[in-house]
Formats: C-alpha cells, sequence, structure tokens
C-alpha cells in the first residue's frame, strides 16, 4: 500500500481526485449549520452542528464553557429517524414542525439527540447525509477500516499538522493506538525510519514507519507456505490454501473471481495472482470471518409449527433501565424490535382520562400511553431499511459516498407476538382492543387462517402478522362458531402478575380473578395463556394455541429434575420463560438451559447488557437475525427421548473435539481515553455453553501494555457432545490485578454457524455494537471422535 495515497484518501479525500464536489449532502454537512436541539417544553435551544473533515467526528456548540470535548462519533450513531419520532419531539413540539424534526439515535444508553431545522428542505439535507456517511463508514471492510482508524491516529498524532511526524509526536501515536514502549524502542524504530536523518519522519519514511507497525508475522508464514508463484498466490495456490486449511468447497472459477474482486494491485491481477495485501484483505470480507456467510440469510425450513422454532423475546419491554424507577418508553420497544425481537412484553394498567397505560406496577417507573406503543410496534414490527451491499473496493475510500451502491432491505418478516399482562378495567380493555384493531390494521391477526379449525400454526403463514398473547373467555373453536360468549366473564390472572403480588405479600396469595372483557378476548388467537399444573394434565387438557409461563426458578426445577418431559411438553406446545420478580436491578438468568429444554420463548431484560445477552443475540445471529431459530429435530421429533443432563448414545450425541488457536488480536479500543498513557493489558477467554457436559471455559495468558497487536498462539481443546446446542463465545477483557478484569470485546456465535480454518473474529461492545477496526486472529477445528 502506498501510504501517501491513504493519506490523501484520509486527509484529503475531499478534495482530491474524489469526485465529491458535486455531492450536495456531504458539502452540506461540512459547512454545517444551525438546529435547535430540543429537550423538554422550556429548552429548546440553537446549537451549532458541523461535520468535521476526517468525515468521521460530528462538531457541536456547547454552553458548557468546561466541557472537554463537544464532539460525538459517527460510529456512535446507530439511526437517524426523519420527522416526529422521539417520544420527546412527540411531546414537546408541535404537528405542523412534523417535516422539520428529525431525531439522532445512539447505539448503548446514550439519549437520543432530538433536533429541529429552520426548514423541510434543511432536515432532509441533515438526515440524508447524515445517513450517507453512517451507511458508507458501516460498507468499509475489516480491512479498510482498520487504515481508517490507523490514519486516523496518526493525524491526531501530527500535532502541527505539517504531514510530519517528531519522535515526540510517533509516542503520542503508539499510545494513540493502544501500545505502550519503552524510549529506546521508539528512538530506535524512528531512527530506523529516519533515513534523511532529518529528526522527522515524512513522504516514504512515513510509509516504512506504517509497514514496520502492521506486520503481521503469522500472515507472513501463512501466505509465504502457499504463495509458490513468483513468490505469489497463483489461483491455483489459493485454492489449495481454501481446501487444505480452510475447509473451503471452492473451486478455480471461485479463486480467479476472488482474485478479480479483491486483489489491489493491477499488475498482479492481470496474472490472476494474489498478493499479500490481496491476501490479508480476504480475512477482512465474509469469505473469511469466522460466521458462515451461508448462515447470514434466512436459511433454514420456515414452513414448522411455531413451537418448533426458539424465538427471541424480552421481558418488560417498555422499561429502559431497572424495575423500580426506570423510565419506561416506546424507545425500548424499538430498540428491541430492531435487535430482532419477535414477542414483546406490555403490562397495562388503568390510566387517568380512561387511556390505559404502560408501566411496572407498584413502582416508581414512568408511563407510557398503550397506544403509542401499539403505534411504535406498527412502525418498527417489520421496519424495512436500506443498508449496501458492501462492493469491497480494493481502494479504501473507492465508492466512498459518491459511488451508487446497491442497495439490500434488511428486516424480520416473521411474526411479532404481543404478550399482554392485562390490569386493566372492562373499559380500558376495550380501548386497548379498539387500537389495537385500529392502529395495526391487518397486521393484526384476528382470526384463526382458513376455514376450519387449524391442528397447527405454521410460522411461514404468519409472515408481517402480529398475535397477541393474553387471557382468552373460550376455546379457539368458538372463532367459527359464531362467538356466542358473554360481553364480560371472569378468568384468573397472569401467572407473572400473580407472582408481582407475592412479592409484595409475606404469605402466598390466593390467585385472584379479573374481569375480562370479549372485546380483548377475541383477539387473542394462537398464544392462549393458561396455568401449567403438571406435563400428564398439559397433555391431556392442553390445546396446541395455549401456552403456560413459569418464572425462572419454576423453569430450572423443570429443566433440571423433568428435563426430558419438558422436552417433550415443548415439542407441542409454546413456554414462555420470564425472570424472577426479585431482579430489580434488570439482570438476566441464563437462557441456556431452557433453550436445552426445549422453550421456544426465554424472554430477558432486553435493556441491560450482559453476558446472557451476549449468548441470547448470538443464538439468534444465524437465519437472518430473523427472531427465529429452528430446534434441532430430536426437540421437535417425538420420537425421541432427548434428555440435555442424561446424554445416551443416540442421534443428537453427536461428540467432537473442538481445536481452537487463539493467534492474535488487532486494533483493540483503548479503554481509559482521558489517560492517554493508559495501555490496555489483554488476555482472551474461550467459553463453550450448551449441555451441561458441553460447559467449559479456558483463557490466554495476558500481554503487558499491547492493546494493537498482543500475540498469543494458545491452543484450546474442548469437546462438544452435543453440536446442534452448543454456543461458543469469546471475550477479551483487560487484566488486572487489583480488581476484576475490565471488558473490551466479545463475540458469541453457535458451533454450527462457525468456519474451520485460520479466521478473523470480530469484536463487538457490550451493548452489541461493532468496533469497528478490532479483531482477534484464531484458527479452528473441530474433529469427529
Amino acid at each position: 500500500k502506498e501510504l501517501n495515497l491513504l493519506r490523501n484518501d484520509l486527509d484529503g479525500f475531499l478534495y482530491i481526485s474524489t469526485g465529491l464536489e458535486g455531492d450536495v449532502d456531504l458539502q452540506f454537512l461540512l459547512q454545517g449549520g444551525e438546529l435547535t436541539k430540543v429537550k423538554s417544553d422550556s429548552w429548546q435551544k440553537k446549537r451549532f452542528y458541523r461535520l468535521q473533515e476526517d468525515c468521521e467526528t460530528m462538531w457541536h456548540e456547547s454552553s458548557k464553557i468546561f466541557r472537554k470535548n463537544n464532539t460525538f462519533s459517527i460510529d456512535d450513531i446507530d439511526s437517524v429517524r426523519q420527522g416526529r419520532e422521539s417520544e420527546g419531539l412527540l411531546k414537546y413540539t408541535d404537528d405542523s414542525l412534523e417535516d422539520c424534526c428529525f431525531s439522532i439515535i445512539f447505539k448503548g444508553k446514550r439519549k437520543n439527540l432530538d433536533l429541529m431545522a429552520s426548514s423541510p428542505e434543511e432536515a432532509k439535507l441533515w438526515v440524508s447525509g447524515l445517513e450517507k456517511v453512517i451507511t458508507h463508514m458501516d460498507n468499509l471492510n475489516s480491512q479498510q477500516k482498520s487504515e481508517h482508524w490507523i490514519i486516523s491516529c496518526m493525524r491526531k498524532a501530527d500535532k502541527n499538522g505539517d504531514n510530519r511526524m517528531t519522535l515526540k509526536e510517533l509516542k503520542h501515536f503508539l499510545r494513540q493506538i493502544n501500545v505502550e514502549v519503552d524510549d529506546t524502542h521508539a528512538t530506535m524504530l524512528f531512527e530506523k525510519c529516519d533515513t534523511s536523518r532529518s529528526g522527522t519522519l515524512e513522504g516514504d519514511e512515513i510509509k516504512q514507519f506504517y509497514e514496520l507497525l502492521t506486520y503481521r508475522e503469522e500472515i507472513e508464514v501463512i501466505y509465504g507456505k502457499y504463495a509458490l508463484t513468483d513468490g505469489q498466490m497463483s489461483a491455483a495456490n489459493l485454492l489449495t490454501f481454501l481446501k487444505t486449511e480452510q475447509m473451503a468447497s471452492w473451486s478455480l472459477e471461485d479463486a480467479e473471481n476472488f482474485i478479480e474482486k479483491h486483489e489491489p494491485d493491477q499488475t498482479a491481477k492481470q496474472k490472476k495472482h494474489l498478493t499479500k495485501d490481496g491476501f490479508l484483505r480476504y480475512f477482512s470480507q465474509k469469505e473469511g470471518s469466522i460466521f458462515n456467510p451461508e448462515h447470514q440469510p434466512v436459511y433454514q425450513d420456515m414452513s414448522q409449527p411455531l413451537n418448533h422454532y426458539f424465538i427471541s423475546s424480552s421481558h418488560n419491554t417498555y422499561l429502559m433501565e431497572d424495575q423500580l424507577k426506570g423510565p419506561s418508553s416506546t424507545e425500548a420497544y424499538i430498540r428491541a424490535l430492531s435487535k430482532g425481537c419477535r414477542c414483546v412484553e406490555l403490562d397495562i394498567w388503568d390510566g387517568p382520562d380512561g387511556e390505559p397505560l404502560i408501566y411496572h406496577g407498584h413502582t416508581l417507573t414512568s408511563r407510557v400511553l398503550f397506544k403509542d406503543v401499539i403505534k411504535a410496534i406498527k412502525d418498527y414490527a417489520f421496519k424495512v431499511s436500506e443498508q449496501p451491499l458492501s462492493t469491497h473496493s480494493s481502494s479504501m475510500l473507492d465508492n466512498f459516498f459518491f459511488k451508487d451502491y446497491p442497495l439490500k432491505k434488511i428486516a424480520s418478516e416473521y411474526p411479532v407476538i404481543l404478550s399482554l399482562e392485562n390490569h386493566c378495567s372492562v373499559q380500558q380493555q376495550k380501548l386497548m382492543a379498539h387500537y389495537m384493531i385500529s392502529i395495526l390494521g391487518s397486521a393484526l391477526l384476528t382470526h384463526p387462517l382458513g376455514n376450519e379449525m387449524p391442528t397447527a400454526f405454521i410460522l411461514q403463514e404468519l409472515k408481517r402478522r402480529i398475535l397477541v398473547k393474553g387471557k382468552r373467555l373460550n376455546k379457539l373453536d368458538a372463532a367459527f362458531n359464531n362467538n356466542n360468549t358473554e360481553d364480560v366473564d371472569s378468568v384468573s390472572e397472569e401467572d407473572e402478575a400473580a407472582e408481582v403480588k407475592e412479592s409484595d405479600q409475606k404469605t402466598k396469595p390466593k390467585k385472584s380473578k379479573i374481569k375480562l372483557a370479549k372485546e380483548l378476548s377475541d383477539l387473542v388467537i394462537y398464544c392462549k395463556s393458561v396455568h401449567f399444573n403438571s406435563f400428564e394434565h398439559a397433555k391431556e387438557k392442553q390445546a396446541f394455541y395455549e401456552m403456560a409461563s413459569f418464572k425462572e426458578s419454576k423453569a430450572k426445577t423443570l429443566a433440571d429434575n423433568s428435563a426430558s418431559a419438558f422436552v417433550h411438553h415443548n415439542m407441542d406446545k409454546l413456554s414462555r420463560i420470564y425472570p424472577a420478580g426479585s431482579r430489580t436491578d434488570s439482570s438476566n438468568y441464563n437462557p441456556v438451559p431452557m433453550w436445552n429444554a426445549g422453550c421456544q420463548i426465554v424472554a430477558l431484560n432486553f435493556q441491560t447488557p450482559c453476558k446472557q445477552m451476549d449468548l441470547n443475540q448470538g443464538r439468534f445471529l444465524p437465519n437472518g437475525k430473523c427472531g427465529y431459530i429452528l430446534k434441532p429435530e430430536f426437540m421437535r421429533n417425538p420420537d425421541f427421548l432427548f434428555d440435555p443432563n442424561n446424554l445416551t448414545k443416540a442421534p443428537w450425541l453427536r461428540r467432537k473435539t473442538l481445536h481452537i488457536m487463539v493467534i492474535s488480536a488487532q486494533q483493540l479500543p483503548k479503554l481509559n481515553k482521558d489517560k492517554p498513557k493508559s495501555i490496555v493489558d489483554p488476555l482472551v477467554r474461550v467459553e463453550i455453553y450448551g449441555v451441561a457436559a458441553d460447559r467449559a471455559s479456558q483463557q490466554t495468558p495476558h500481554i503487558n501494555n499491547n492493546g494493537f497487536n498482543p500475540t498469543w498462539n494458545r491452543n484450546f481443546q474442548f469437546i462438544i457432545n452435543v453440536p446442534e446446542l452448543a454456543i461458543v463465545r469469546f471475550e477479551v477483557e483487560d487484566y488486572d490485578t487489583a480488581s476484576a478484569n475490565d471488558f473490551i470485546g466479545q463475540y458469541t456465535l453457535p458451533f454450527t454457524s462457525m468456519q474451520y480454518g485460520y479466521r478473523r473474529v470480530p469484536l463487538l461492545t457490550q451493548s452489541g455494537g461493532i468496533i469497528p477496526s478490532a479483531g482477534l486472529f484464531v484458527h479452528i477445528m473441530a474433529l469427529d471422535n
């Protein structure tokens, strides 16, 4: 790579032969403008916003004199919403300003930024410009992001902006990229590159420094082993590598096409050769990732009954924080749905003015209107977003902003389940039913599909439908028999509602009855809530459309003591598991034992970043992130007697030995950015989750003061008895002798979705966002026992 060209790409790409002069949206952002920041009725103040020239940072004016940082990173933005799409804008702005408003939604727990432009045209420029920057930053592959990050750090270290680097600036740069070297080594590195003896590095000297810095011995060794054609890899050499090391079923034509698409050197490309730079780019593409790209789209059989799938599910979805005094918000529903959640919970209580409210009863959590939540669900249940298909261009910023990208549509078309915990009076229940029917329209399932009583509900047939889970006054057959039910009758309350009362009282109360309106009852079609008595009772009495809810302790007892019966129960019945009421901090239980017992709706507190949520997101990573994962056949076929706690020789026992070599890491983030000399001491932990016999954990030693390119070359071995239920989690931590290690990043995926051979493992933040330039380099192999 020519580093000076890279510097042009990053420092001057706006002006040097990029064709961006005509990009109105981008030029508008760079020029900046005044926007009204909206925080309340009384706090609406004008602030100047501008995209900085690195095109990765937004600067904004602030009234706080001593504020150190008036910027935020484009990488911190999750999305931009045009119009009055946030609770704040809906509450504090007038309907007439709809087209002037937009919101910047941040990743993690940072609050939304609600803004108002002076005109609809100006608002469109802000939204389209920001979306363009976000989209194309996301579109860079990992190698391009790595280059972007390194040069960005170089630019920050070049304090006087003279495109030269002094020894002092070099040391500052090394700390920026998370590596600590002593003065002797820094001086030696500097003098080795300062061939002109000018006391600064410039031009080719910076290029030499860059090459020394980014040299990766492991890539050199692998490439050297297969680069057997004039020092380069021919297409045949590449194919040998792919078949021998990567266990890939490529053809020679596939190898040639890869070279044509990704090789940066035109001379090598004409010879159908792959240079070392081209080989490195293989690992930044989906073909070189640990996650199998064939599992990225919806690839499973989606024509099975709903109870044959694990379903991504949320508990107390309305909460943004804890269960006692945290805020309730429509935003929580939007975030859960955007993460692939397909079952959301609504706790509904009588509100003033006859309007039902959603909040956590008997607590100080804030309240949100039921109708606003239903509107948010309508808008985001099957929301289609447009994202570019990566062209994986050979130049780091080739096609950046100014090329037309093909668009792909990303959304789950599979059904959303509304789990109602109803505490309302009959009158407000009728209003709830009215809101759901009028707002959700044809998406709401109000009658069984077909003209006769079904025996199962098929997932594929429920695409883009919304199902209501709750109490029903009669059997589903009544939907075909004129439904002459009383307008109002009493039913037992939900098990979870009863548990809330139980936690409030010293003695266990008798489960009370609630009045249920026929209008609300009739909307419960395929998910009628019933109480669980025993597996024998359920087998005899429970219909396929009836489902029970279990608090985590009850479910764990059943999973521990009656796992095989639980698995069989879940072959033709739905089960929902929810966290204990004592988890007032919105913590989560381990979902894996519940999945091992075949439970479909294992509801977690989506608002809480934690290992349990990592496991959930890893479980639902494949199959298009659609929120539905087909259970293994031995959990669907009643002929099998699967017991996760008692493994015997059977179809599910496909023992494998998993070999994982943790080779190195690249560009781990600094954790304490306020302390320039603070460098991470990373270690890697590999964890296996699944049936009890498969649970294991091993870790590398820590590497002192190197977050840029630490190397371990550590081999781990794991025995996997039931691969179809195993989940693999990689976690990187910053070692600390005096306290608990700090989290750096993680990546979790099903064992069956891993690719073998040399692979790159991307790293995610605690909230699930990608860390743009960071990753692990590993070798994966699994052998049959």
